[in-house]
């Protein structure tokens, strides 16, 4: 039987199950921190936090981070991977996902979403409904690139960065690690680690 393990009872972590579902496993079973004060999600059990699920790794063929902080999701991956689970890589059936493309573990891509050829996704990631990444991107570990996002080839983007909702990159832009870019904002210039930026130029 093919059974997800999803860490985060979110908004996110019902995305997460849905797409687990298109994509055959016959159950998804969530674990949070905050159990047992949360024990359901949508239709979907809630039965433990984190250790629990590792000390059930044997019963699920693949977990997912499914926490929208990026700092908290990645290092969750990593502790997950330490411990020696096996972290799925979830791509909605509706996604285009070029063959080309490199989509590390723990990564989801979601409904709408496009990923073009030599395009390169990190460790867990959010690539979000609708956005789009173009050829020969780098996209570091921890990211989440918001819905309707689009990045023009060429961009790298560092560790833990977050893209808000409707923002564009032009082509050959550098991002640094844990920037945050606002929603709508376009992005035409490099832009320095951990930086906030807003606006049409970003700035």
């Amino acid at each position: 039987m093919k059974k997800l393990a999803v860490l985060g009872a979110s908004g996110h972590g019902k995305v997460v199950a849905e797409i687990a579902e298109l994509l055959g496993f016959e159950e998804v079973v969530f674990f949070d921190d905050a159990f047992p004060q949360i024990n359901i999600i949508g239709g979907w059990k809630v039965i433990g936090g984190t250790d629990d699920l590792v000390s059930a790794s044997g019963e699920f063929s693949e977990a997912v981070v499914s926490i929208g902080n990026n700092k908290v999701r990645l290092e969750k991956s990593r502790l997950l991977l330490l411990k020696g689970l096996k972290l799925g890589t979830l791509l909605h059936p509706n996604a285009v996902v070029s063959k080309y493309a490199s989509i590390a573990q723990g990564t989801v891509v979601m409904a709408g979403a496009v990923i073009n050829p030599f395009a390169s996704i990190g460790l867990s990631s959010i690539i979000n409904t609708a956005c789009s990444i173009d050829h020969d991107c780098v996209i570091g570990e921890g990211v989440h690139i918001s819905p309707g996002s689009h990045i023009a080839g060429g961009v790298s983007i560092g560790d833990l960065s977050w893209l808000g909702i409707g923002s564009v990159v032009k082509q050959d832009v550098n991002i640094g690690s844990s920037v945050t870019v606002g929603a709508g904002a376009v992005v035409v210039n490099d832009i320095l680690d951990g930086s906030i930026v807003v606006g049409i130029p970003a700035k």
